[in-house]
């Protein structure tokens, strides 16, 4: 295990071993007995290309040993940010062979949360795309390898030459001698939704996600006849294995690999490629509702349609079924481990309303009060859990794994939730001041971080706002005690900071102070509420 990371205690892991829960298996090794079994089978589609099972262990096997090659040692971090392509599986199983461990970052990532992920991480390598939707990821490589000690390479799949930045498509050499992977071992980092300044790094190790995705799959009873469309970032827990690319490829499927989740795209796709399986946050299956009433197109291959990453309410839920003709699956999960989800058999208003049941038999589900003390059966309260997925503590963060765990293993969610008699999870909301915008989580206190660089802002405070269409929108409150900056001033000002486009505030108010709790800090339910309400007074008391 990773010097960092922190393990299950030994007597858990033995039964999580003893139970045949945790089997041994690398996930490099796993694919090269996907590729045994399925051989000349479609294993990945992206466009017109078309990659069989052999083929893409194949290309893991020769990427390997070029990244070896290329001096990337086993036990080294490698940031991999690439955007739905067959290269981003490729160098992920390339990386899960030769014993590197690859930190999984958005496409939409820029240097502030690049720079962050190659410091914490200690990254030794960094994989971008080239240019990607107008950005130059090669530039931002070349950056990130002047300005942080550790990072040595970097690698790009469009190259423009540069001499510091080698092409993918070097990274090839023969298969020979590749060191021997323990399964226990961090296979890689998903990045933390945040509550704090930048995300944190979610070790998984091969034994518990090889679990989780043999678990997902034989409960959404998966077959090599499946087709599976990764409509959202593949980065993201939810596309990579809920059970998404890897539990596709593990049922011997075809995993189609989307650019965006626009409906006009994806449509096509699945009427194309048979697809019988997707995922996909609220807003997009309300964006593929709305074109489904003005355009209908052919979904009748699509059996179901798994909808997760933010509250799903009871009134679109409905609309599903009929909507796309496909089965609805409600799914709550986090990239930290606990996934709970509907089942085929359960009744129509457990579907509707409620995140179902957690995927094991081995997760452990407490719902508690603020005293720490269990609650009853439809009563709210913080959701703790643990389990043979479920981590027991971030990479390198001492001090924050003191308070988001239980001196007995459990991981506190921050999410409210209570449990019906029945043992189905109902999620209520959290307590973390995280906004959900169509899907992304984005921490509160990280925007206002950056807002506050700007010179003429005094205080800034950042609250959701519901949006019909995103679920939530940014809404930033300012106290600017001089002339007020405008929102497009704000946001070249966050753009040069290198903060993501979808962290960027939606709406700006400024205002002569903030109301404050009994205890003095800011009352960002009064904030709320007024974001909610533009015609609510504003005369808060001065803050003192």
């Amino acid at each position: 295990m990773l010097q960092g990371c922190t393990p299950w205690p030994e007597e858990t892991a033995a039964r999580y071993r003893r139970d045949g829960l945790w089997r041994g298996e690398a996930l490099g090794d796993l694919l090269r007995d996907w590729a045994r079994r399925y051989g000349s089978a479609t294993a990945l589609v992206h466009g017109e290309r078309r990659i069989s099972y052999r083929d893409l262990d194949a290309r893991v096997d020769r990427m390997a040993a070029g990244f070896l090659r290329h001096g990337v040692r086993p036990g080294e971090r490698v940031v991999l940010q690439l955007p739905n392509v067959p290269e981003f599986v490729i160098v992920a199983f390339a990386l899960f062979r030769m014993g590197a461990e690859p930190v999984f970052s958005l496409a939409s990532h820029r240097a502030s949360e690049i720079r962050h992920l190659c410091e914490l991480s200690g990254a030794a390598a960094y994989v971008v795309p080239g240019t990607h939707r107008g950005f130059d990821h090669v530039a931002l490589a070349l950056r990130m390898l002047d300005e942080v000690p550790t990072l040595r390479r970097a690698f790009a799949l469009d190259a423009p030459g540069d001499a510091a930045v080698t092409p993918l498509a070097e990274v090839d050499a023969e298969p020979a001698g590749l060191p021997p992977v323990d399964p226990s071992d961090v296979a890689f980092f998903l990045l933390s939704g945040g509550t704090t300044a930048l995300p944190k790094l979610i070790p998984r190790t091969h034994d518990d996600y090889a679990y989780q995705v043999r678990t997902v799959a034989e409960l959404c009873g998966l077959t090599s006849a499946d087709v599976y469309l990764a409509a959202l970032p593949v980065e993201f827990n939810f596309t990579w294995g809920c059970p998404g690319v890897v539990g596709t490829l593990a049922s011997g499927g075809r995993v189609v690999l989307a650019d965006d989740p626009a409906p006009d795209d994806c449509f096509a796709a699945i009427e194309r490629e048979r697809v019988t399986i997707t995922s996909v946050v609220p807003t997009v299956a309300q964006l593929w509702l709305e074109a489904m009433e003005w355009e209908p197109a052919g979904l009748s291959s699509l059996r179901m349609i798994q909808i997760g990453g933010a509250r799903l309410q009871p009134e679109l839920a409905a609309r599903i079924e009929p909507g796309l003709g496909c089965r609805l699956q409600q799914v709550f999960g986090m990239a930290e481990g606990l996934l709970s989800m509907s089942r085929a058999d359960d009744d129509p208003a457990s579907v509707l309303e409620t995140q179902g049941r957690p995927i094991s038999p081995a997760d452990e589900v407490r719902i508690v009060d603020e005293h720490g003390h269990d609650v009853p059966p439809g009563v709210a309260g913080e959701l703790f859990t643990r389990g043979p997925y479920t981590l027991r503590g971030y990479y390198r963060a001492q001090e924050h794994n003191r308070r988001a765990f239980t001196s007995d293993g459990f991981y506190r969610t921050g999410d409210v939730a209570r449990l019906t008699p029945e043992g189905r999870l109902v999620i209520e909301g959290r307590l973390k001041d995280v906004i959900i915008r169509g899907g992304d989580k984005i921490s509160a206190g990280e925007v206002e971080g950056h807002l506050l660089t700007h010179p003429r802002i005094a205080r800034a405070a950042v609250v959701p706002v519901p949006d019909d269409f995103l679920g939530e929108r940014i809404y930033a409150f300012l106290v600017a005690p001089g002339e007020q900056p405008g929102l497009p001033e704000l946001k070249r000002t966050l753009h040069e900071r290198g903060l993501a486009e979808f962290k960027l505030p939606d709406r700006v108010e400024f205002v002569e102070a903030f109301p404050l709790t009994p205890l003095g800090k800011v009352d960002k339910k009064v904030l709320a509420a007024a974001a909610g309400d533009r015609t609510a007074p504003r005369d808060w008391a001065k803050e003192g």
